[in-house]
């Protein structure tokens, strides 16, 4: 592989001029797995900035991003290749004359099959294979950065199917033969622990766990994306997605949805993270009603705390 980074300090740079704060431990990984030719395994809660990752490499290295995004019932033919008969069958139309002057000359219908046969080869060559992300990755002419973006979302088949071409990063086509990659991606896998992935899968990767960031990390990618918002509103704004992520909801807000709400305190020109501004703002951040309501409850209209009665009885405050 050729070399992208020569150091982790240099990852960490690097990544950092394409909007990405890297910590230690992501730049310290990202280099190991550059240095050891290894795929790069990222799991963590969805919306942490592990897609973001795999493209902030492709830019700091400037390489091209290919992307597979997995899914249930992703199969081989959608991931690898498909052969385009549209495109054959309408070579054939436009040869037909050339065909029916080949099949012509035959004397018997054993000979003319002989020489239909002869004549695959051209409807079953490169011209008419149709390549999907792996393939494309793998035959590419200059070197890549391969995404395969959630893979837990897969199936366990398609992830036994994956470990054959990551182990070689060769592909048989039948029709072909083996097609070998040119110039060895760059490969990070992503998943958001919706299933448990296989042991072998993971043992060929080098693991990262990306987590949510703390309020210091959160503030700095929050200052770098969105710099028009005030740092103090910034402030404010990300202490309170903390502890929206600290109330136990059913969907914490991700690191993509504190961007979004700080464009839209920007957008709306608030000033400061009021009540008012609050409740008008906070479905931006969570997408479930119940989390909203929760959210209402117990940090923006927190219920009056109950006072304790004097040695008299009576209560303070009246």
């Amino acid at each position: 592989m050729t070399t992208l980074f020569d150091s982790t300090r240099t990852v960490k740079s690097e990544l950092n001029k394409q909007k990405y704060i890297a910590s230690d431990e992501i730049s310290t990984i990202v280099y190991l797995a550059q240095k050891l030719g290894k795929p790069l395994l990222t799991e963590g809660p969805a919306g942490v900035g592990k897609t973001e990752l795999a493209k902030a490499i492709a830019g700091a290295a400037g390489r091209e991003l290919i992307r597979l995004q997995c899914y249930e019932g992703l199969d081989e033919s959608k991931a690898l290749y498909e052969w385009e008969y549209s495109k054959q069958l309408l070579y054939t139309q436009l040869l037909r004359d050339k065909l029916n002057d080949t099949l012509g000359k035959a004397e018997t219908l054993a000979e003319a099959a002989d020489k239909l046969a002869k004549e695959e080869d051209v409807f079953f060559s490169e011209r008419f294979l149709l390549m999907r992300p792996l393939l494309k990755a793998i035959l590419s002419d200059k070197p890549t950065v391969l995404l395969i973006d959630e893979i837990d979302r897969a199936d366990a088949e398609f992830e036994a199917f994956l470990l054959e071409v990551l182990s070689d990063f060769q592909v048989s086509v039948p029709e072909l033969g083996t097609l070998t990659a040119k110039h060895k991606p760059f490969v990070v896998l992503t998943s958001n622990n919706t299933r448990e992935l296989s042991e072998a899968l993971k043992r060929r990767c080098l693991y990262l766990f990306i987590d949510y960031p703390t309020l210091t990390e959160e503030l700095a990618v929050v200052r770098l994306k969105v710099p028009d918002l005030n740092p103090k509103l910034a402030q404010q704004a990300v202490e309170f997605v903390q502890k929206l992520r600290k109330a136990d909801m059913r969907k914490s807000p991700s690191i993509s949805e504190t961007l979004d709400w700080a464009n839209a305190l920007v957008a709306l020109n608030a000033k400061n993270l009021d009540k008012e501004t609050l409740e008008e703002t906070i479905s931006v951040l969570l997408k479930h009603e119940a989390d909203l309501q929760k959210a209402k409850r117990q940090l923006i209209n927190p219920p009056l705390p109950r006072h304790k009665p004097d040695e008299l009885g009576r209560f303070s405050g009246n």
